[in-house]
């Protein structure tokens, strides 16, 4: 939003849960941050466009990360669905170059995917890991997290080559790295919560909680609380999250989730 503009509008809109954050493009900066800066929504007041879009790219990854799908009981019928879901997809065996096709075909006819992006992945998917693909500036990832956190079969489906392949990656890479990995170990993953999540999350103290997608973890707890518990956290609708998980390999050996770094 512009400035002025910004200055009425604002609070009148900045309740909605939906509305995740709001940047100010105006002309005089100074004077903008003066009432922008009692805002937590406001993520910053800019006077030109590239800044805009570095801050936004930041922000979608954030939100991504909070959108990861929790199930906090072991007996969840999203849990099992999901457990049982996995279980088919890894199971299937199809035509990588007809998978290919069906997924841009199907991208094509979204409203929200560039086709620069669409033709980067007929012309080089081979040409990369699928954890080069995963993590890349692409449609592949939001549209995975959406397909798992919504249980779109329709996406589910398309995308279910890239999942297989994935799986298989961090499997191979997993038996090429356990040897020399520690015993005991602890990794962190920072995130967002909304309220309703937060309460779900105290209530199961002592039981169950799974991801029900790929999950991004870092050895660096300073990171993922920096980069992403804190600024959850600075959102009205949210509860900032660190989350500190304990790996013991021995028993992640005969569990059927494989891990990797």
């Amino acid at each position: 939003v512009s400035g002025s503009l910004g200055r009425q509008i604002v609070p009148e809109i900045e309740a909605w849960p939906q509305l995740e954050a709001i940047y100010v493009f105006c002309g005089n900066q100074s004077v903008h941050e003066q009432w922008a800066k009692k805002i937590s929504k406001i993520k910053g007041v800019y006077t030109k466009i590239e800044p805009i879009c570095q801050a936004l790219e930041i922000d979608r990854q954030r939100c991504d990360q909070a959108m990861i799908p929790i199930s906090f009981n072991g007996l969840d019928p999203l849990f099992m669905y999901t457990q049982l879901l996995k279980e088919a997809l890894l199971e299937i065996e199809d035509d990588d170059k007809k998978s290919i096709k069906d997924l841009t075909d199907y991208c094509r006819e979204q409203d929200d995917i560039s086709e620069d992006q669409i033709k980067l992945v007929e012309r080089e998917y081979r040409a990369h890991t699928p954890i080069w693909w995963y993590t890349a500036e692409t449609f592949i990832y939001p549209m995975l997290n959406r397909g798992l956190r919504e249980m779109d079969v329709n996406i589910i489906l398309k995308m279910g080559f890239f999942i297989r392949h994935l799986h298989q990656h961090i499997t191979e890479l997993h038996g090429e790295q356990k040897g020399s990995m520690p015993t005991n170990f602890q990794v962190f993953r920072g995130q967002g919560l909304s309220m309703e999540d937060f309460e779900k999350m105290k209530k199961t103290k002592g039981g169950l909680m799974s991801f029900n997608n790929f999950l991004s973890t870092s050895r660096n707890r300073e990171i993922s609380f920096k980069n992403f518990a804190r600024p959850a956290a600075l959102n009205t609708n949210s509860v900032g999250i660190l989350f500190i998980m304990n790996i013991d390999t021995a028993i992640c050996s005969k569990s059927s989730t494989p891990f990797a770094e």
